[in-house]
């Protein structure tokens, strides 16, 4: 290990420690000129040749306040799903009360302003510098998390406390599977483009749609 590594592993362990920020419109700005900054220095020189130092540099911010919001440079490969998730729990929850669940959640999904070809070149790149494995478990991360916001609003919408009926919890673990099944299939495919992670999602929760029409979760 080289000694611009070393010092960014320290640092990473010291930083990553600290309390991240909460969700506010600064922080929000924040992480996205740090994952556009990453983006064009990730294309331009690659991944392993780009330094936290250079990212922050070019986004306007400090070392430390890019350790406040990611542990390392190889987070911002998965910054686009972070960035989507927030906008997705926003998104769900402006959804009528009375619009099926699958409906709320496809159009919540897409509410997010995709920028086709930032969302292709992340794709690339998380492709050519992380193991599969890797992917793949920071996708069953986000896909608890998205659960845990689809659980929220059922149980918002059925009076119970999320997770406190059992119908909430196997059908927001359902319906997370079969987004982020189509994301994962999406994800390790040859096609990347936007149109055809639209087509398997779609596929996915009219999948669960037709099984839940005459099972214990048709009500949702």
């Amino acid at each position: 290990m080289d000694y611009v590594n070393i010092v960014e592993t320290r640092r990473r362990a010291i930083f990553g420690r600290m309390a991240r920020p909460a969700y506010t419109a600064r922080s929000e700005r924040t992480r996205e000129a740090l994952r556009r900054a990453a983006v064009v220095r990730f294309l331009a020189q690659g991944v392993e040749d780009t330094s936290a130092e250079q990212i922050a540099a070019d986004a306007g911010v400090s070392l430390r306040t890019f350790y406040r919001h990611f542990t390392s440079k190889h987070d911002l490969l998965f910054a686009d799903y972070d960035a989507g998730l927030h906008w997705f729990r926003r998104a769900l929850a402006a959804r009528p009360d009375e619009e099926p669940i699958i409906e709320s959640v496809r159009v919540a999904i897409f509410a997010f302003p995709y920028d086709v070809e930032a969302v292709t070149q992340i794709a690339a790149l998380r492709a050519e510098a992380l193991d599969p494995g890797r992917i793949v478990a920071h996708i069953r991360q986000v896909e608890a998390d998205f659960a845990a916001a689809v659980a929220e609003r059922l149980g918002i919408r059925s009076g119970a406390e999320p997770g406190a009926s059992l119908a909430v919890t196997v059908t927001a673990r359902c319906i997370a599977a079969a987004v982020f099944g189509a994301m994962e299939f999406w994800m390790l495919g040859d096609d990347r483009s936007l149109a055809e992670l639209a087509r398997l999602c779609h596929a996915a929760l009219s999948s669960i749609e037709a099984g839940m029409v005459d099972g214990m979760f048709r009500h949702y």
